[in-house]
C-alpha cells in the first residue's frame, strides 16, 4: 500500500489523481512550475513542490526535478496522467531504477506500443485486426509507390514515432505521393527525431472508436467497452461518447474480448487503450496508448468504476477489483473538452478568469481546475476543462449536455462552449451519424459560433 504518490502533471488530471488518492487515504504530492505556483492542483495535494520555470522542459518534462521531488517529499510511487512523460519509457525506467513504482505500464510495453510499426506487428500477431499497409518502415519514394499501387489509393502516410496528427499526409492519388511522402518525413524529423515513416490504406468515412482495456499485469485482464471519438479537428479530439452510436452489443463483446485477450497475453498492467478506425462493420487498429486517456471519465459514468483507484490498486501489486461480468454497462455517457480558445479560427486564449460557475444537477460532472481569479499561463495545452453528463439513454444524455452548457459560466477569456451548443443542433449530431471527417468539413462551412 502506497503512503504517497507524487502526480507528475498539472491542471484538471493532477486534480483527478488527487481526489482518488483522498479517498484512498494516500497523501498526495504535487509539483508545479513557477507560472502554476496559484494553481488548484497545488492548493489541493497535502505536499507540493516547485521544479522549475514555466517553460514544459525545464519543469514538467525534467526527469532529475521529479525524480528529486520525490526523495524530498518520501514518495514511494508516481503517476504521471496523460500527457508530457506519461509515455515515456525512458522515465519509467528512471523511476524503477531509482525505487519507485510507475503508476502504468512497464517500459517495455510503452516502448512496444510507442513505435506504430512495432504497435502493429505486436497486436496483428496477437490477433487484433489491423489496417492493410506497409510491413514497415517504407525507405524511399519508389518503394512507397508500389507499395501504393498494390494497396490502392487512397494511402496515408504516417510517421512511426508520430502523434497528434504531426507526420501524417494523404495521398489522394499517385500525383501527390511524392510530396506527401518527403513531408510526413520532414514534420517527423522535426517533431520526433526519426524520421521513418509507413503507409496505410486510407479509409474513406471511417469512424474513430477506442476500446478501454485493464490488465493487472499478472495476465488477467478485462475491456470496458468503447468510446466513440471521431468528432475532431486537425486529429484532435473535441468530444467523446460511450457507449458508441452505431455499435451493438454483440460487436461490443467480440471486439472487446479481442482486445482484453491480447493485453492479458502481453502481461499488460494498468489502463490502456486500443484505437481504431472502423468502417463497413470491420475494424482496423491504429495505435494503442498505454495511459488513462483525457476521455476516461464517460467509461467512468458507464460503468460506474474509478479508472484512476484501480490504476492505483494495480500498481500495488494488488488484482482487479472486478471481473469482466461484473461490468455492466448503464446508460450513455458525453464528454466536451472546454478549451480556453477563440473560435472560430481556435488560437489560444490565456488570461485571467473574472468569473468561473460550473454546471451541476443530476448525471453532470465537471472536470477543471478553474476557479476565480485563476490566471491560465499561455505555456501549456489550452483545455481548462471537460463537461462530462450521463444520463439513462443518448437523447437524455443530449438533454443534459445541452443543460449543463448553458449553465457554465467562464469570463474573462474566450472558450470552445459555443461550438458545443451549436453542434447540438445540427441533424447529424442528434443521430449519431458522423465520421473522422465531419467536423471539419462543417467547420469549413462556416457556420455561426
Amino acid at each position: 500500500m502506497f503512503d504517497k504518490i507524487l502526480i507528475a502533471n498539472r491542471g484538471e488530471i493532477a486534480l483527478r489523481v488527487i481526489r482518488a488518492c483522498r479517498e484512498m487515504g494516500i497523501r498526495s504530492v504535487a509539483v508545479h512550475s513557477t507560472a502554476d505556483a496559484d494553481a488548484m492542483h497545488v492548493r489541493m495535494a497535502d505536499e507540493s513542490v516547485c521544479i522549475g520555470p514555466p517553460p514544459s522542459p525545464d519543469s514538467y518534462l525534467s526527469i532529475p526535478s521529479i525524480i528529486s521531488a520525490c526523495e524530498i517529499t518520501g514518495a514511494q510511487a508516481i503517476h504521471p496522467g496523460y500527457g508530457f512523460l506519461s509515455e515515456n519509457a525512458r522515465f519509467v525506467q528512471i523511476v524503477e531504477d531509482h525505487g519507485l513504482t510507475f503508476i502504468g505500464p512497464s517500459a517495455e510495453h510503452i516502448r512496444m506500443m510507442g513505435d506504430k510499426i512495432t504497435a502493429k506487428e505486436t497486436m496483428k500477431a496477437l490477433g487484433v485486426p489491423c489496417v492493410p499497409g506497409s510491413e514497415g518502415g517504407v525507405p524511399d519514394v519508389e518503394t512507397a509507390r508500389k507499395l501504393a499501387a498494390d494497396m490502392g489509393y487512397p494511402v496515408i502516410v504516417k510517421a512511426t514515432a508520430g502523434g497528434g496528427g504531426r507526420g501524417m499526409k494523404l495521398a489522394r492519388g499517385p500525383e501527390d505521393l511524392e510530396r506527401a511522402f518527403q513531408t510526413a518525413r520532414a514534420e517527423a524529423k522535426a517533431a520526433f527525431g526519426n524520421d521513418e515513416v509507413y503507409i496505410e490504406k486510407y479509409l474513406q468515412k471511417p469512424r474513430h472508436i477506442e476500446i478501454q482495456v485493464f490488465g493487472d499485469g499478472q495476465g488477467r485482464a478485462v475491456h470496458l467497452g468503447e468510446r466513440d471519438c471521431s468528432l475532431q479537428r486537425r486529429h484532435q479530439k473535441v468530444l467523446e461518447e460511450a457507449p458508441g452510436p452505431v455499435i451493438d452489443a454483440e460487436t461490443r463483446a467480440r471486439i472487446g474480448k479481442v482486445c482484453a485477450d491480447a493485453v492479458a497475453r502481453i502481461n499488460y498492467r494498468g489502463a490502456g487503450t486500443i484505437e481504431f478506425l472502423y468502417e463497413d462493420g470491420e475494424f482496423y487498429f491504429i495505435e494503442m496508448n498505454t495511459r488513462l486517456q483525457v476521455e476516461h471519465p464517460v467509461t467512468e459514468a458507464i460503468f460506474g468504476v474509478d479508472l484512476v483507484r484501480e490504476q492505483i490498486r494495480v500498481a500495488e501489486g494488488r488484482p482487479l477489483s472486478f471481473d469482466q461480468d461484473d461490468l455492466v454497462l448503464n446508460g450513455h455517457a458525453i464528454e466536451v473538452r472546454i478549451n480556453a480558445e477563440r473560435l472560430p479560427n481556435f488560437a489560444p486564449c490565456p488570461g485571467r478568469i473574472t468569473a468561473y460557475h460550473a454546471p451541476g444537477g443530476l448525471g453532470v460532472r465537471m472536470d477543471s481546475a478553474l476557479y476565480d481569479g485563476y490566471s491560465i499561463p499561455p505555456y501549456y495545452d489550452s483545455l481548462i476543462g471537460k463537461l462530462i453528463v450521463h444520463g439513462r439513454d443518448r437523447g437524455e444524455a443530449l438533454a443534459r449536455l445541452d443543460r449543463a452548457l448553458g449553465e457554465l459560466i467562464v469570463d474573462g477569456i474566450e472558450t470552445t462552449a459555443p461550438l458545443f451548443s451549436a453542434l447540438l443542433l445540427e441533424p447529424d449530431i442528434q443521430r449519431g451519424d458522423y465520421n473522422i471527417h465531419w467536423l471539419e468539413r462543417w467547420l469549413e462551412a462556416g457556420p455561426e459560433l
